[in-house]
């Protein structure tokens, strides 16, 4: 474990060449394979996945004085929305509560909210708040050393990891629970029939899975490990984790006549074996439809 802190440290001290998420200098590439193969060793050094998370998101810069200006506008135009649901954000994680205060939440969504319509004019989509964006949040805030790193991390994650996640028609949502469906379709045809045969679409059982990057599913600290994967490698890996919860629980759900009663809340998260299966199931899908789901999160088209 101490090996594995040193090895993340001497790649975080390498210098950066390349600011392109398409080419990733070498540091970021061997910082991706240490995740995949080891893990984040956080609870031996704390200071990791704040430092990793900024660099996998391409975050530079954190002016205060940019945040503060937006906090000090007030509630933005949509905040009875935001406190409809910041109040219940993992409301039964009592570490998340401990560390995140529901102000700190409500001030965060506040200010991306006055940024964006601050930016409006120059962005082909117009964000604001929508359903879910309170628990992408929530990561940030409690893995961040602090409120405003927190913001800047949100702001690049949601505007260009998964920005048609957070339309107001949850575009990106519903692109992925569809090729959710085919995925499984592809990669367990018999549990696939199984759960049409109940007239259980992806849309039916795993809407808030794939809308919250499985952040909806305990506990917080397999969700970050889980994170740690998806910011390394893209959102779009999410639906693959949410088939692998799936064939996790396979046994179960094939021998049940109601297989909605199980899938209504999955089981407590394992991030390793989640992400192991996940991996695996990158090779069994056409490169087309694989193409298509690396895309789902962010490619604008004309139509759907």
């Amino acid at each position: 474990m101490a090996a594995t802190a040193h090895s993340f440290n001497k790649l975080l001290n390498l210098p950066k060449r390349s600011k392109s998420r398409s080419e990733p200098d070498d540091g970021t590439r061997k910082l991706r394979r240490l995740i995949l193969v080891e893990g984040i060793p956080s609870t031996l050094d704390p200071t990791l996945r704040p430092r990793i998370w900024k660099i996998l998101l391409r975050v530079n810069e954190i002016p205060a004085d940019t945040y503060l200006q937006y906090v000090a506008r007030g509630p933005c135009e949509v905040r009875e929305k935001i406190r409809n649901d910041t109040f219940r954000t993992l409301a039964t994680d009592k570490g998340f509560k401990e560390r995140v205060r529901e102000d700190m939440l409500v001030r965060l969504l506040d200010a991306f909210v006055w940024r964006n319509h601050d930016r409006r004019d120059n962005q082909q989509l117009d964000f604001t708040y929508v359903q879910g964006m309170n628990v992408l949040a929530a990561p940030f805030l409690y893995t961040m050393p602090s409120e405003v790193e927190a913001f800047f991390c949100f702001s690049k994650f949601i505007e260009e990891s998964c920005p048609l996640y957070v339309q107001p028609t949850l575009e990106g949502v519903h692109r992925g629970l569809k090729l959710l469906d085919r995925c499984l379709k592809i990669v367990d045809p018999e549990l696939y029939a199984h759960l049409r045969s109940k007239n259980l679409s992806a849309e039916i059982y795993a809407f808030p899975s794939v809308l919250t990057l499985c952040a909806c599913t305990p506990p917080l600290d397999q969700v970050l490990q889980l994170w740690d994967f998806l910011l390394a490698f893209g959102v779009h890996l999410n639906v693959l984790c949410v088939i692998a919860q799936l064939l996790l629980m396979r046994d179960e759900v094939m021998k049940s006549t109601s297989p909605m009663r199980l899938l209504r809340n999955f089981p407590r998260l394992e991030a390793l074996p989640v992400i192991g299966i996940a991996v695996t199931l990158v090779r069994d899908l056409p490169s087309e439809l694989y193409d298509e789901l690396v895309r789902h999160p962010y490619e604008i088209r004309n139509s759907d």
